[in-house]
């Protein structure tokens, strides 16, 4: 069975709050000499695209898009046990939305042709729209499971598990079809080693154009995108600090119960 992940990067969540910045006119994070990583949900998908290759003693590959700062992130996903990594990038692909994003994947994907499963994170760690991964399934005429925990074979079939509040569902389906992958237990990325990384690092990254793929790239961008966003900030914040006075415990706590009925808070 051959799983193709498509990973996304976004910016290391981890950058600290004060050297965040939102570029109102370009409506997206500022990077900066932030570091680009391996979204949540991609990570995710990419371990549960591993265990289906344990399984079925089958095959997997990363699909990303992006410029040569994404090379680090391949080199990752490899060293952690992908068989091939594929690096899609075109200027004309920088404008791209959701649903250009969709197109552009899944004439990579028909690129591969050989491939059973598609997996996408549930959503990106930047906008976090979890648009990308439905448009590709309909792009790609596949069945599409959403927001799955992990994904076992059974009799030519895969069987998936879908987290709720009770526990799981149990879906099936026939081979091709695309799901987005959550983050679960089960799912939990493994390290990628030294060997690994050293070896990943000679691995030829295949690098794809809008000529590769056959892309008329005038379809692509603002002016023709479906999707707009009006406006992205950080919201702003306004914190007071009151000191409620009292000469033991017991005068605090009354003098606390008094304040908040004033505001009316109890």
């Amino acid at each position: 069975m051959h799983t193709v992940v498509c990973m996304k990067q976004v910016i290391d969540p981890e950058v600290p709050p004060h050297l965040f910045e939102i570029d109102p006119e370009e409506m997206k994070q500022v990077r900066g000499t932030h570091p680009l990583v391996i979204g949540q949900y991609s990570e995710v998908a990419i371990e549960v695209a591993l265990q289906l290759k344990e399984k079925t003693d089958g095959k997997a590959t990363v699909l990303t898009m992006g410029d040569e700062d994404t090379v680090e992130s391949l080199h990752q996903a490899l060293a952690m046990g992908v068989d091939q990594a594929i690096r899609i990038t075109d200027p004309a692909f920088e404008d791209a939305d959701a649903f250009g994003r969709a197109h552009i994947l899944a004439a990579a994907l028909h690129k591969i042709e050989d491939f059973d499963v598609v997996l996408c994170g549930r959503q990106a760690g930047d906008i976090e729209l979890g648009l990308v991964g439905p448009f590709l399934a309909e792009e790609l005429e596949l069945p599409c499971a959403t927001i799955i925990a992990n994904i076992d074979p059974h009799n030519g079939k895969v069987r998936m598990r879908r987290p709720v509040d009770i526990g799981y569902e149990i879906l099936e389906a026939s081979p091709p079809l695309l799901a987005t992958i959550t983050n679960d237990e089960s799912n939990v990325p493994r390290y990628a080693s030294v060997r690994g990384m050293l070896a990943a690092r000679r691995a030829e990254i295949p690098v794809w154009s809008a000529d590769d793929l056959g892309i008329d790239t005038s379809q692509l961008g603002l002016s023709s995108a479906q999707i707009m966003m009006d406006e992205i900030f950080i919201p702003e914040t306004h914190v007071e600090i009151e000191i409620i006075g009292g000469e033991t415990g017991a005068n605090k706590a009354r003098n606390l119960v008094d304040h908040l009925r004033e505001e009316g808070l109890i």
